[in-house]
């Protein structure tokens, strides 16, 4: 089993323009496969840094003197960069949501597929697991995790039948769930339906959108001038977030305008979004959601 298949592999990595002697990051190393292109591209006096808070992938580290892994959340960013002497950067590259080993190891939780624990944490030393989100928040809590991260419309009525089931028992594995909300789970859109879910545990879990928020906003300070930034996002959610910001430097609103009505942005965006091809989701099916924009320090 693959540890992870890289989603747009050439593309991401064209887009971050590579200098040989230039320092970059990949903040989402997983299974290494665009820290190893990003290397290949690299000549002997470059540097790549990666990010990983999940500890299986420190198995997969590359042995290179070019090389630098950090178990860290990427929300840190700047924070590790500097204890290991870097400020400034060349380019950024992040691959963002759950790898395939992720979704493909049973206990992990993840997946739909899988009878497991309830659990989500791609880092596993947190304390909190989609098993206090299921028994320990309060009513209001589940509605807006399932609202907000899910998009789902049935959400107060979820999150009600949840509460009362959990007073008969605690729900503990993915199919005691399945079970409490299979009214929700009709056969024709029981997989769509159960993806939302599971998506909307899963970020709370992982606070992946105050961590999205949190690691935008210290990009364009850490880049150099010319700088690239090359993200991948899978969902809505994320994907908006990213545009926004590429955008206007802003997650919500508009910035300030001078008196002629022009304001400045801290990024340019470079060329289009790019979707994999027919070809590259049907060797891979997770890549069919994929969506990669560029930006450059401006």
């Amino acid at each position: 089993m693959e540890y992870h298949n890289p989603v747009l592999l050439k593309e991401t990595v064209d887009g971050l323009n590579i200098k040989e002697d230039g320092v970059y990051v990949d903040v989402t190393f997983g299974g290494g496969g665009h820290s190893r292109e990003i290397l290949k591209r690299l000549g002997p006096n470059g540097k790549l840094f990666a990010f990983d808070q999940d500890a299986d992938a420190l198995e997969n580290t590359i042995d290179d003197e070019r090389f630098t892994l950090i178990h860290e959340n990427f929300r840190y960013i700047k924070r590790f960069l500097r204890f290991h002497g870097a400020k400034k950067v060349d380019g950024v590259l992040a691959d963002f949501g759950v790898s395939s080993h992720q979704f493909d190891v049973a206990e992990r939780g993840f997946s739909t597929r899988f009878e497991a624990d309830l659990d989500m944490r791609m880092n596993q030393n947190n304390e909190l697991s989609a098993y206090h989100v299921i028994n320990e928040y309060e009513e209001a809590q589940i509605k807006q995790v399932l609202l907000q991260y899910g998009e789902l419309r049935a959400a107060p009525a979820m999150a009600r039948l949840i509460v009362e089931a959990r007073k008969e028992a605690q729900i503990i594995t993915s199919e005691q769930l399945k079970t409490t909300l299979k009214k929700f789970l009709s056969p024709k859109h029981e997989n769509k339906i159960l993806a939302q879910i599971y998506q909307a545990i899963r970020i709370e879990v992982n606070q992946e959108i105050e961590v999205l928020k949190e690691f935008l906003q210290q990009t364009p300070e850490l880049l150099n001038e010319g700088g690239r930034l090359s993200f991948i996002s899978y969902h809505s959610l994320e994907d908006r977030l990213v545009k926004r910001f590429i955008r206007n430097g802003l997650f919500e609103g508009e910035p300030e305008r001078d008196v002629f009505g022009n304001y400045e942005v801290p990024l340019k965006k470079v060329g289009k979004l790019i979707i994999p091809s027919k070809e590259e989701i049907k060797e891979n099916n997770r890549a069919r959601s994929a969506k990669l924009r560029i930006a450059e320090k401006a």
